[in-house]
């Protein structure tokens, strides 16, 4: 078994399970009386699983020579990370006092129950505004993101070089399918990155910038109380 297999092997089988609200009572009681804090590790475990879920299919669309669909997947696990990314970077400025704790619990709800379609009361942020703030921690991952996007959309690449070849001097175009060709060999090394960048803010990042938040929160509920509208 490949590396990048036994990663993702051993992630699906430590992928939480369920999040029991009566011990993170238990825990901190006056943390997690705020939804806040329920709600971002509850969003910290489904980023787990969807990312798990999406490069476990994108590796195998990749060994199966479906390179557009595996390029596609990993796009949005990019995506996924990034919203995890951007929690924290949020979790860190209200720590700062950059940001409102009751502005924070909201950022949290569209988080989490956020959509696009109207489909639930609150809108999603804009995936691109949060990869413009991810890159200030990773850079390069906007570009990175663009590039899988390039391959997604039929635009350009999207259609022309991915199918076909223009031999200008007898004026033919032939066609095929050159996704492998282009982008095979550096597919799995894209999801070893992105599997880093996960592990990297959900292991570290996320569980010290969360106790560091339980711990303010505690030296600051009066205040919180005394300000809150109904989070």
């Amino acid at each position: 078994m490949r590396p990048v297999e036994e990663s993702l092997a051993a992630w699906k089988t430590l992928l939480c399970a369920s999040v029991d609200i009566a011990a993170l009572y238990s825990r901190n009681p006056v943390a997690h009386k705020w939804k806040a804090t329920y709600r971002s590790l509850t969003l910290r475990e489904t980023t787990g699983w969807r990312t798990q879920d999406l490069l476990e299919q994108s590796l195998l669309l990749h060994d199966s020579h479906h390179l557009l669909g595996a390029r596609i997947l990993l796009r949005s696990a990019f995506e996924t990370v990034a919203v995890l990314i951007y929690l924290n970077q949020l979790t860190r400025k209200v720590i700062s006092g950059e940001l409102n704790f009751h502005e924070f619990s909201e950022k949290t709800s569209a988080l989490l129950l956020g959509s696009r379609d109207g489909s639930t009361p609150r809108q999603s942020p804009n995936i691109l505004t949060i990869l413009e703030k991810c890159d200030a921690r990773y850079p390069g991952i906007k570009k990175l993101y663009a590039s899988l996007s390039e391959s997604a959309h039929p635009n350009y690449e999207g259609t022309s070089i991915g199918y076909s070849d223009t031999d200008t001097k007898k004026y033919v175009t032939t066609f095929s399918n050159k996704w492998e060709s282009m982008y095979g060999d550096d597919h799995i090394e894209s999801i070893v990155l992105c599997i880093e960048v996960f592990y990297a803010e959900y292991n570290e990042e996320w569980r010290a910038a969360f106790e560091e938040l339980e711990r303010w929160i505690s030296d600051n509920d009066a205040v919180l109380e005394s300000t809150k509208s109904g989070v």
